[in-house]
C-alpha cells in the first residue's frame, strides 16, 4: 500500500514508527529495571540462615582461637628456631677453639687438674645445655603447632558438617523464593501481553497506533526475554508453553480469518460491479494495481499487455477510456493522466456492463 501513499505521508508513517520504536525502548528499559529490582523483594538467603547457630558460632570461635593460637605458636617457633641456630652456632665455634687450644698448649700438669682445661670444658657443656634446651623448646612447639593444626581440622569438619546438614532445607528455600520471584514477574508481565494483545487486535489500526505497537513490542520483549533471566528452566516451561498457546490462538484466529475473507470474496464477486467498485478504497485499489493483482478478486492479472481492460476472474473492470480525450487509462484513477479530466462516476463499471456480464464465481480453490 505504500505505493499509493503521498511522499509526505510516508515519511509522517516512517516517522511514526520511529516514535514507536524509541516508546518501545523506553518502555523496555523502564520494565527492565522494574523486572530486575524484583528479587529485592525477598531476603536474599544465606546457607548459614539454616545452620544450628549455637553450634555454629561455638565452632567459629574454636576456630578462630586455633587460627590465632596457630599465628603465635609459629611465630615463637621462628624465635626458637633462631635461638637454636645460635646456639648450635656458639657450640660449634667453642668447640673449634678448645681444639684448637688443646693442640697448641703446652701441658705442665695432668690435663685432669688443669684449671683452664675445666673451665674450658665446662664453658663447652654450657653452650651445649644451652643448645639442647633450644632444640627441646623447638621440638615442644612444634608439637604444639601440629596439636593446633589437628584442633583447627578436627574444628573445620565439624563447622562443614553442620553445613552439610543444612543445604538441603537451604537449596529448598532458595527454590521456593526464586518460584515467588518468578511468580511475581510473571504476574506482571503476562497481564502486559495480553494487554498488548487486546491493543494489538482492536486499536492498531487507530490514529493512535506507535503507541499500541511500541507497547506490543515491549510487552513480548518483557514476557519473552526479561520474564525468568534467573530460572532458565521454569522460563523455559513457561516460555515455550505460552508460545504453544499463543501459537495455536492465533493460528485458530488466522485460519478463521481467512475462511471469512474467501466467505466475504465469494459473496463480493457474486454482487453487480458499481457495488463492489463503491465498497474498494482508492488507495486500496491502487495498491492492489501496482501489485498486479486485480482490486476486486487479488487474483493476479496482466495489465502491461495494453489490451486487458477487465479482470478475466472476476469480470471488474480495470481500464476504460477517457470521456475527454478518449485515451486508456486506469478505471480507478481519479483524473485522467493524459489531459487530467476527472472520471465520469461509475463510468468503468457502466462500459463493464455494457461489454460483458459478471458471472458469479466459485470458490477459490486455492
Amino acid at each position: 500500500m505504500s505505493k499509493s501513499l503521498r511522499l509526505s505521508e510516508k515519511w509522517f508513517r516512517r516517522g511514526l514508527w520511529l516514535v514507536a520504536f524509541v516508546f518501545a525502548g523506553f518502555l523496555i528499559g523502564l520494565g527492565g529495571t522494574i523486572v530486575g529490582d524484583l528479587p529485592r523483594v525477598e531476603r536474599t538467603l544465606q546457607l548459614d540462615d539454616f545452620v544450628d547457630a549455637d553450634a555454629a558460632r561455638a565452632a567459629r570461635d574454636a576456630i578462630d582461637r586455633d587460627q590465632k593460637r596457630a599465628e603465635e605458636i609459629g611465630d615463637a617457633l621462628d624465635q626458637a628456631r633462631l635461638k637454636l641456630q645460635v646456639a648450635q652456632s656458639d657450640v660449634a665455634a667453642q668447640r673449634e677453639s678448645f681444639s684448637n687450644w688443646i693442640a697448641t698448649r703446652k701441658a705442665t700438669e695432668r690435663a685432669e687438674q688443669d684449671p683452664e682445661v675445666i673451665s674450658r670444658t665446662r664453658a663447652l657443656d654450657e653452650l651445649q645445655a644451652a643448645a639442647r634446651n633450644a632444640r627441646a623448646e623447638v621440638e615442644r612447639l612444634q608439637q604444639a603447632q601440629l596439636d593446633t593444626r589437628q584442633s583447627l581440622s578436627s574444628e573445620r569438619a565439624e563447622l562443614a558438617s553442620l553445613q552439610e546438614q543444612a543445604h538441603g532445607a537451604y537449596t529448598q528455600a532458595v527454590r521456593t523464593q526464586e518460584l515467588r520471584v518468578f511468580a511475581y514477574r510473571l504476574a506482571l508481565t503476562l497481564p502486559l501481553l495480553l494487554l498488548a494483545g487486546w491493543l494489538l487486535a482492536k486499536k492498531r489500526t487507530g490514529p493512535w497506533w506507535p503507541f499500541v505497537w511500541g507497547f506490543g513490542f515491549f510487552a513480548v520483549f518483557a514476557f519473552f526475554v526479561e520474564l525468568v533471566p534467573y530460572l532458565p528452566s521454569y522460563g523455559g516451561y513457561v516460555r515455550y508453553g505460552v508460545g504453544v498457546v499463543l501459537t495455536v490462538l492465533a493460528g485458530r484466529w488466522a485460519i478463521r480469518a481467512l475462511n471469512r475473507y474467501l466467505a466475504r470474496q465469494q459473496a463480493a464477486e457474486t454482487r453487480p460491479e458499481p457495488e463492489r467498485r463503491r465498497q474498494l478504497s482508492y488507495d486500496t485499489a491502487l495498491a492492489r494495481l501496482a501489485k498486479g493483482v486485480c482490486p476486486g478478486c487479488e487474483r493476479p492479472v496482466s495489465l502491461t499487455d495494453g489490451s486487458t481492460d477487465f479482470c478475466p476472474h472476476c469480470g471488474i473492470g480495470l481500464f476504460d477510456r477517457c470521456s475527454r480525450c478518449d485515451m486508456r487509462k486506469s478505471a480507478f484513477a481519479r483524473f485522467c493522466p493524459t489531459c487530467g479530466a476527472p472520471a465520469a462516476p461509475d463510468a468503468a463499471s457502466t462500459g463493464a456492463a455494457g461489454k460483458m456480464r459478471v458471472p458469479p464465481l466459485a470458490a477459490d480453490p486455492g
